[in-house]
């Protein structure tokens, strides 16, 4: 339910008992969830994308405790794991960062503008990512940008820009003209035709352009992904960044 190993949730639980364990201690009788299930309920709503009453009925609490768990843990589990989140260089040495975007869809709330993504055709938040020429997934803007905003804006926007600077990067054709941007492909003239050797250099990109593989992985976290339902929390609690990575890499 959580994606994590055993060693990794123990450890996610000493950490979280470390910064919030007192919030664990009842002068009364015994809390009905204690601190290891309801780290595990948190994660697992984050893994999932259940909704808090299914998520109840799973951990035997009402709906009520879900969500004051959720509002106490998913901060808590952010912060002692962002020391998790690498620097891409760490990951890709001087290499070469791929670079993209992907819209993880969320409920169209009425009071938040901006929300939909005539590319995806929903409503949702534009994620950017970066990874490695292998797949890898190296880097994810820490803002959530709005999904009605291009590539283009979002790139810096979310912090992506400040992550992969002074690395090379690769992006497909919505990332020309971006600053901080190194190589895209070539655009086809207006009324006219690409020359062989400028259709060639385009061919030769694409075949680098593994980053989807990266943006798959990252939405294995059912909150992301348009398989997984439309993200349930509202836009400011994205947390799945550290977890991610925790999970991947530790």
């Amino acid at each position: 339910m959580t994606g994590l190993t055993d060693e990794q949730f123990t450890e996610l639980v000493t950490r979280i008992h470390t910064a919030c364990g007192g919030e664990f201690t009842s002068r009364g009788r015994p809390y009905v969830l204690g601190l290891f299930r309801s780290v595990a309920m948190v994660v697992s709503l984050l893994r999932k994308n259940v909704t808090q009453e299914f998520a109840g009925a799973i951990f035997g609490v009402s709906q009520s405790t879900v969500s004051r768990r959720w509002d106490l843990l998913r901060p808590a589990i952010g912060q002692v794991l962002a020391e998790f989140v690498p620097d891409p260089r760490q990951l890709i040495g001087a290499g070469t960062a791929l670079v993209d975007g992907t819209i993880c869809p969320t409920w169209d709330w009425r009071a938040i503008p901006d929300l939909f993504s005539t590319k995806a055709g929903y409503t949702g938040m534009n994620i950017q990512v970066g990874a490695s020429l292998d797949g890898k997934l190296v880097a994810v803007g820490t803002e959530p940008v709005h999904g009605a905003r291009q590539d283009a804006h979002t790139y810096a926007a979310s912090g992506l820009a400040q992550a992969l600077a002074d690395l090379d990067t690769v992006p497909d054709l919505g990332y020309l003209g971006v600053d901080g941007i190194d190589t895209t492909p070539i655009r086809k003239p207006p009324h006219a035709e690409l020359h062989p050797n400028h259709k060639e250099f385009n061919t030769q990109l694409s075949k680098i352009r593994a980053v989807e593989h990266a943006i798959a992985h990252l939405k294995t976290w059912r909150m992301l992904s348009e398989e997984g339902g439309r993200s349930r929390p509202p836009i400011s609690k994205y947390a799945v960044t550290g977890l991610f990575f925790f999970s991947t890499y530790e």
